[in-house]
């Protein structure tokens, strides 16, 4: 292996269930002892930690993530997924019930991304103390090269007629303004840019209708305002999960990275290896 190459891991969708998950939560292990034992630079989890929005399982991967020394700033990256935020049973009943008004539910639903900010804080800003949320870029000073992380948050709040079934996907108009300001093109300007979020831009994209209407409950709505910031900040590459797909596509001349479903698949995972601006290599690889 060259020695300015750097390495990164990607996984997605854990979708734990708590902590008698118990052959989840192995299999979690495994598989962080193999970014360890492979020498990975670092880690990146692109959503879904939890299956219902438990905020126990937040918990649980950040102590799997001390266990393993992976719960630094340098090492990991870890954003929130639908299923981490929204709740789609305890939703649907509280509206039936208290049809509370749309302002009250984006309130919650923003105290609730704050926690989760809050929780992993220490991946944000490498200060616990700070409130820092999306969106955020995350520079990491190599040797070789520089790598820069935009991260931004895809999620948005249930809705009955928009968002029925709280899986499709949204980047508000300030955090793309705020990868969009002169500055932060700037400061990434000489690094492999790596744009995150946790929804797909591309899911089926056929023509069939069954496919059509599944795109729909689960698309970026504004994908192409997305996919114009990237082009903006020259990104390299993008990770994302949702989907639960091991795939990689191009749009745009932008490669997209699907991590795919842990839950559904824990001995596979994705491997990047950095040399430069523009030059990386990608495979998807399991355990044995």
């Amino acid at each position: 292996m060259n020695s300015k190459t750097v390495k990164i891991a990607h996984i997605s969708d854990l979708h734990l269930f708590g902590k008698l998950d118990r052959r989840q939560l192995n299999d979690l292990d495994r598989m962080l002892d193999h970014f360890n034992n492979e020498g990975f630079d670092h880690l990146v989890i692109s959503g879904d930690l939890s299956s219902n929005a438990d905020k126990q399982d937040w918990v649980t991967v950040r102590e799997k993530l001390e266990k393993h020394g992976l719960f630094h700033w340098e090492k990991s990256t870890v954003i929130a997924g639908n299923h981490d935020l929204i709740n789609l049973e305890e939703e649907m009943r509280f509206y039936n019930a208290l049809n509370p008004f749309s302002w009250m539910k984006e309130q919650a639903f923003n105290l609730k991304l704050a926690d989760f900010c809050i929780y992993f804080q220490e991946l944000v800003t490498g200060n616990e103390k700070s409130s820092a949320a999306f969106p955020y870029i995350k520079i990491l000073r190599y040797s070789s090269l520089s790598i820069a992380i935009a991260v931004l948050n895809s999620v948005y709040p249930w809705h009955p007629a928009d968002n029925p079934l709280g899986s499709r996907g949204l980047i508000s108009a300030g955090q793309l303004r705020a990868m969009s300001l002169p500055d932060t093109v700037n400061s990434v300007k000489d690094c492999f840019v790596i744009g995150l979020c946790h929804h797909a831009y591309k899911v089926y994209g056929t023509d069939a209708l069954i496919d059509q209407a599944f795109d729909w409950t689960m698309e970026m709505k504004n994908r192409e305002e997305f996919l114009k910031v990237m082009k903006l900040m020259n990104t390299d590459l993008v990770l994302h999960g949702h989907f639960h797909r091991f795939q990689s596509y191009k749009v745009n001349g932008i490669s997209f990275i699907n991590g795919g479903c842990f839950r559904y698949d824990a001995k596979r995972y994705s491997r990047l290896e950095i040399t430069g601006k523009g030059n990386f290599t990608q495979r998807f690889l399991s355990l044995a």
